[in-house]
């Protein structure tokens, strides 16, 4: 397993996630003169980078966007996972459809395919069909993801009821998916969802299938209020670490 962080939040530098020194970080000089897409172009490319020499990458970050160059990454080294993706939120939005603005909340939408030329052109990223992604537990969704996700192949989970798709597999766990009294640090929390405990309990068992190439874990902290953020991220890592053969290395595709 190799843990690798990346101490951002978008293209701001967010240290302090970590406790534990990880085997690599990534930092980068963004380009004052770029627009955010371009800032973090140069970013992912630095993380793209590192997943594709890392055997069994952990990435640790502070947004869901690195999932772009983790997935890059991954296809560099060969590798053609499905994603299952924990989160609160749908991660679907569009430019178009988009209230707030935040980029935040299109990583998957981009993963499958949305507006290439954006950023994933710019890191040879491959589109993911909707039918190799699932949706775990989102339940904080605008109109218009929910009427995206209705016509979509992504398809939709209770925790309980989760489904994997075929293949090597990449887990994404935003960390706000975990009902938002137990993680009251992060920036998006939303009430009502499954427990740390039963959310790391379906993690270790996706592991335990033997199909997992990578794993995400964002988490969009607000600095000073990170404290039980960093133990969930501490305790995944660990639980990774106590079996690190249930995980698919690159050398084994």
């Amino acid at each position: 397993m190799t843990t690798i962080y990346v101490p951002y939040h978008l293209d701001e530098r967010l240290d302090g996630l970590v406790d534990e020194p990880a085997d690599a970080t990534v930092t980068a000089e963004l380009p004052e003169d770029a627009d955010i897409w371009g800032r973090l172009a140069v970013l992912y490319e630095r993380v793209a980078d590192e997943v594709s020499r890392a055997d069994s990458p952990v990435v640790i970050s502070g947004d869901c966007t690195v999932s772009l160059g983790t997935m890059a990454g991954l296809q560099r080294s060969g590798i053609d996972p499905a994603i299952v993706w924990f989160d609160a939120h749908g991660d679907v939005q569009t430019l178009e459809t988009t209230t707030s603005g935040y980029i935040g909340g299109m990583p998957l939408r981009l993963l499958v395919g949305y507006r290439p030329e954006l950023i994933a052109d710019r890191l040879g990223l491959r589109a993911l069909d909707e039918q190799r992604a699932v949706l775990v537990d989102a339940r904080d969704l605008d109109p218009a993801e929910v009427d995206y996700l209705r016509a979509s192949g992504i398809r939709r989970y209770q925790l309980q009821d989760l489904e994997l798709p075929e293949g090597p597999l990449v887990v994404h766990v935003d960390l706000d998916v975990v009902d938002g009294a137990e993680l009251p640090g992060l920036l998006f929390p939303v009430p009502g969802g499954p427990s740390m405990r039963d959310v790391l309990a379906k993690v270790e068992a996706i592991i335990a299938t033997g199909r997992v190439v990578a794993v995400d874990l964002a988490c969009t902290w607000r600095p000073g209020n990170g404290a039980e953020a960093r133990a969930f991220v501490q305790t995944v890592c660990k639980g990774f670490r106590k079996d690190p053969n249930n995980f698919r290395t690159q050398r084994d595709h």
